[in-house]
């Protein structure tokens, strides 16, 4: 025998049973009289939930403007941490190309002398000064 997946169907089934089962017995058995005391209950709690609507609208519209505020002051925070961090890394970065370029000319320089050196020494083999 296989059984259902699910038993949703069954207590809607239920439920609905019940509330008719209600309304009837409230009403002495009268279906009309049912039927106009479950269009009163339908129609008080549809005035009850428009009358708190308004409410909520403006506290979710609160609570919306809250987290704005609180994210767009997060999104600050990093775009300034960003900014700091690059300009770090910019400082760096001009710092090592002195630094290379201090060593470039250092290295150049010896070269020369070692040219020169050389030069020297090879003219000198050759009677040259």
């Amino acid at each position: 025998m296989a059984q259902p997946k699910s038993r949703t169907s069954l207590y809607v089934g239920l439920a609905a049973a019940g509330g008719v089962g209600y309304y009837l017995y409230t009403a002495g058995g009268s279906p009309k009289v049912a039927e106009k005391k479950f269009q009163s209950d339908v129609a008080e709690a549809q005035s009850k939930i428009k009358s708190e609507i308004p409410g909520r609208e403006n506290e979710a519209k609160k609570n919306g403007e809250k987290w704005a505020a609180e994210a767009g002051a997060k999104i600050d925070n990093a775009t300034d941490k960003a900014r700091e961090e690059l300009s770090k890394a910019e400082g760096k970065l001009d710092q090592y190309r002195k630094e290379a370029g201090a060593k470039i000319d250092e290295t150049d320089r010896k070269i020369e002398e070692g040219v020169s050196k050389t030069k020297s020494g090879i003219s000198s083999w050759f009677g040259g000064k």
